[in-house]
């Protein structure tokens, strides 16, 4: 893998965090790329060196989030849902910012559905076919209603300011599934 310049990681972080800042303060739709460029104090070509437009610097700002959650995925589904969740909230709890953004009303709508694709993508090679305790259930009603309270329970916890520590929610969410799947 090819070491990226750091001035282009540096100039491409300052778009993505002014995107971010921006969505906090109106919908998406209303941001401009005049808006970007000031907030990120850069010109204006210098975001079409990078991107084609706004949403093209959304989508993968979305998408890059997705990768990481992925590399989480590797390595951290191989332990019991304790312990497997636990990087999954430090990592929402590291990026709130990007997060409660994305999971606001101003937020990108699309956001919410790919979280949901990505989190019920991961759940389907969870469910408890062996044990017997969802031979009535249909799969893909359980993922559904997985997903969406996995999804749910991150908004509910993001956007009401974190309450409880990372591996406390951890603990709880885990016990939550393992019931369910």
């Amino acid at each position: 893998m090819a070491k990226i310049d750091r001035r282009i990681a540096k100039t491409q972080e300052a778009l993505r965090r002014a995107v971010v800042e921006l969505m906090n303060q109106k919908s998406f739709d209303e941001i401009t790329i005049q808006d970007i460029a000031d907030q990120a104090d850069l010109n204006r070509g210098t975001i079409y060196l990078h991107y084609k437009d706004k949403y093209d610097l959304l989508d993968k700002m979305i998408e890059s989030h997705m990768e990481e959650l992925g590399e989480l995925d590797e390595w951290a589904c191989k332990l019991d849902w304790n312990n497997g969740l636990v990087p999954f909230f430090e990592y929402f709890e590291k990026n709130h910012l990007f997060f409660s953004t994305m999971l606001a009303s101003k937020g990108a709508p699309s956001f919410r559905a790919r979280l949901l694709e990505y989190v019920m993508a991961g759940f389907n090679g969870e469910i408890d076919r062996e044990s017997g305790k969802n031979k009535d259930l249909n799969e893909d009603v359980m993922l559904q209603y997985t997903g969406t309270a996995y999804v749910g329970i991150v908004e509910w916890w993001i956007i009401n300011g974190m309450p409880y520590p990372p591996e406390t929610m951890a603990k709880q969410v885990g016990v939550l599934l393992e019931r369910s799947l």
